[in-house]
């Protein structure tokens, strides 16, 4: 049932916020020079590596290696900061659930040389397809170390069902709105 609902879920919504993705597209090509979209390998369903598409929010430089960056970050632009705050940057993603790279509901998805670094929780977080937003994005993202997020990502995958997905989507309508805390469980 989830894969159906998946695809329903991004297909309505990329309708539904399709002014928004336009909007962002005029606003990020007006405010730095540079691609609308921004792509990067992430870590999938049982390992596999996919292209993850994002709205680019930072200046256009080669970076190497790929690391975390945060919104005060001076790369990050000044339409790039407000779509990070309010995940714009994110609905690009649809694309990837849509593609069957990713679900509305799972881990995020991460670098995949981010993998060496896994203990048995975060190998627990590939058994499932990533997602937009999960039980960690909901539960402090930021505010947590890789550890803490892949127990919260275990939690996920050993506690996968219809309702706790629908938790999880009610909760990040409020991380979206009013911004990220720490709130573990």
């Amino acid at each position: 049932m989830k894969r159906p609902f998946d695809v329903l879920a991004a297909f309505v919504l990329l309708l539904l916020v399709a002014p928004i993705l336009l909007l962002t597209a005029v606003l990020l090509k007006l405010d730095s020079p540079g691609p609308i979209l921004f792509t990067q390998k992430r870590l999938g369903l049982n390992g596999r590596i996919f292209d993850l598409y994002k709205f680019r929010s930072m200046v256009d430089v080669p970076r190497t290696p790929a690391r975390q960056v945060y919104g005060g970050d001076p790369e990050v632009t000044r339409v790039g900061k407000f779509i990070r705050r309010f995940k714009i940057d994110e609905l690009p993603q649809l694309l990837n659930v849509l593609k069957g790279d990713m679900s509305i509901v799972g881990p995020r998805p991460c670098l995949p040389d981010l993998q060496a670094e896994f203990d048995e929780n975060g190998r627990s977080r590939i058994a499932v397809r990533p997602g937009l937003t999960g039980l960690a994005q909901v539960n402090g993202n930021i505010f947590l170390s890789w550890p803490e997020r892949w127990r919260l990502d275990r939690m996920y995958v050993d506690n996968l069902s219809f309702v706790t997905d629908c938790r999880i989507l009610w909760k990040t309508v409020f991380v979206v709105l009013l911004g990220e805390k720490r709130t573990v469980p």
